[in-house]
């Protein structure tokens, strides 16, 4: 049977994390003097309420998950996150239904990045921090910040972690989980301070710094400028933000290593980040060449727009400095590939993840030699592991459902409208965290306001899927996980 108690238990003590965020955001609004300040009280408070009254439903639990109980927790905090997120938009008037305050929040807290909001430059201080913050909390995971900061939060960790982290590989970096949880989150951390530090020092306020550097290593995209960050139109600022991108779509255990215990070079012999980073280079070439031939860019700006965009769209960040919808059609093909892949497994970047593309391509090397030598054992080997029946067969499950519930969004917008590449890139947009579609009447730079709500309500699942690898949510809507035995 599902643990009720502990659920409540730990839904509430999450809720009242949130609503210190939220918290801190009003402090902001205060300090500004702005009209969003009663909308966060109110909004601080309800959630405070719940999550009192959740604490006191789970009083007396045992500390204990099983994996049922930690797939169904996981999936229900992030909807309660987003639930709760949602109301400072609604209650301040800034977005004016439901569809799309929740859809709002779901893409926050997912970083996925898409917008409902089409000015954010007329939103208060204290509701755009917060839009911000939902991408950085949501950027390592919700409950892996609690296992970090508050580890006897969070029964039966290592379940929960199983159930919200993202891609087919994690590295154990320490003896114990929270050890673990802590070096990743001082990554995060050390990376959000120097990306602030970085554009405060090429001319960002320090409000906008703050939340560029959050949305950036959270690989959302939300920006407090209706142009992204091609408002500045800064070199600098665009070559940063290109580097934490790249470094966020990393993993993050890779990262800790490389930095912390100085292995680089086990880093750069990972098949991995060189298949994170071939993608990068290729990619960037191609489009830098069509930019030159058919846009008549610079070659200083072709490369940096493009390595930018590529970047962007390969770590599922979703930021822009140009509008690629302006761009030779063959280049959408090519940010597509990226948007689809994404960033490595275990960093803060969705998309299928380049740890499966490399495991799909040796899977498939191996196919073709199987014509040649029938009889050959030919194990697949990433790194140092060899990946077992198993984990083939999961990979292959994984990349037929994600393409599923692709093409039945893309089905659904279709009969509603949508035109057909809006239609594509949005469901693949989705699915993959990405944010920016790739089309004319919903661009990159445009916001999503113009969906019938419906939709919205499908794509936040869908968003929700992205972010937790799929299964973790379907999961429960088998007859089996709710069965006693």
């Amino acid at each position: 049977m599902i643990n009720k108690r502990i659920i409540f238990k730990i839904l509430g003590s999450l809720l009242n994390i949130e609503a210190a965020f939220m918290a801190l955001c009003l402090v902001v609004s205060l300090c500004c003097g702005e009209d969003d300040m009663i909308p966060l009280a109110i909004t601080v408070g309800i959630t405070v309420a719940v999550a009192l009254t959740l604490r006191l439903l789970g009083r007396g639990a045992t500390n204990v998950l099983s994996r049922r109980d930690a797939y169904l927790l996981v999936t229900i905090v992030w909807i309660a996150f987003a639930a709760f997120g949602s109301l400072p938009f609604l209650l301040g008037g800034y977005i004016s239904n439901v569809s799309d305050a929740f859809f709002e929040a779901m893409s926050g807290l997912t970083t996925t990045g898409a917008t409902t909001i089409d000015h954010v430059e007329g939103m208060p201080h204290g509701v755009l921090l917060w839009r911000s913050l939902t991408q950085w909390i949501g950027g390592l995971g919700i409950v892996f910040f609690t296992i970090a900061v508050l580890p006897s939060f969070v029964g039966g960790s290592i379940k929960v972690f199983a159930a919200e982290a993202t891609g087919p590989v994690q590295s154990k970096l320490q003896p114990r989980l929270t050890m673990s949880a802590k070096a990743l989150w001082g990554v995060y951390l050390a990376l959000t301070i120097g990306c602030a530090l970085c554009f405060f020092l090429f001319g960002m306020s320090p409000f906008d710094a703050v939340n560029y550097s959050m949305t950036i290593t959270a690989t959302g995209g939300f920006a407090t400028h209706d142009a992204s960050t091609g408002y500045f139109n800064n070199a600098a600022i665009d070559y940063t933000a290109i580097l934490f991108m790249f470094l966020s779509g990393i993993s993050f255990a890779m990262l800790y290593a490389a930095l912390f215990k100085g292995r680089i070079r086990h880093l750069l012999k990972n098949a991995e980040f060189r298949f994170y980073t071939a993608i990068a280079l290729i990619s960037s070439a191609i489009i830098t060449a069509f930019l030159l031939y058919y846009n008549n860019y610079s070659l200083s700006d072709a490369i940096r727009v493009s390595l930018f965009q590529v970047v962007s769209f390969l770590t599922t960040t979703g930021m822009f400095n140009e509008d690629a919808a302006q761009w030779h059609h063959i280049t959408w093909v090519v940010l597509s590939l990226c948007m689809f892949f994404g960033g490595c497994a275990g960093s803060t970047a969705g998309g299928f993840k380049c740890a499966r593309g490399v495991i799909a391509l040796k899977i498939m090397r191996n196919e073709i030699l199987h014509r040649l030598h029938p009889k050959a054992i030919l194990p697949v080997k990433v790194n140092d592991s060899t990946i077992n029946s198993s984990g083939q067969i999961t990979l292959i499950a994984f990349l037929m459902v994600y393409f599923l519930l692709c093409f039945i969004a893309y089905f659904i917008m279709i009969l509603v409208g949508v035109d057909s590449t809006n239609s594509f890139t949005i469901a693949l947009s989705c699915a993959s965290n990405v944010g920016p579609t790739l089309g004319l009447e919903i661009g990159p730079t445009m916001s999503w306001s113009i969906l019938p709500m419906g939709v919205k309500w499908i794509l936040s699942a869908l968003m929700l899927m992205g972010r937790l690898e799929i299964f973790t949510v379907l999961v429960i809507f088998t007859p089996a996980f709710w069965r006693n035995n």
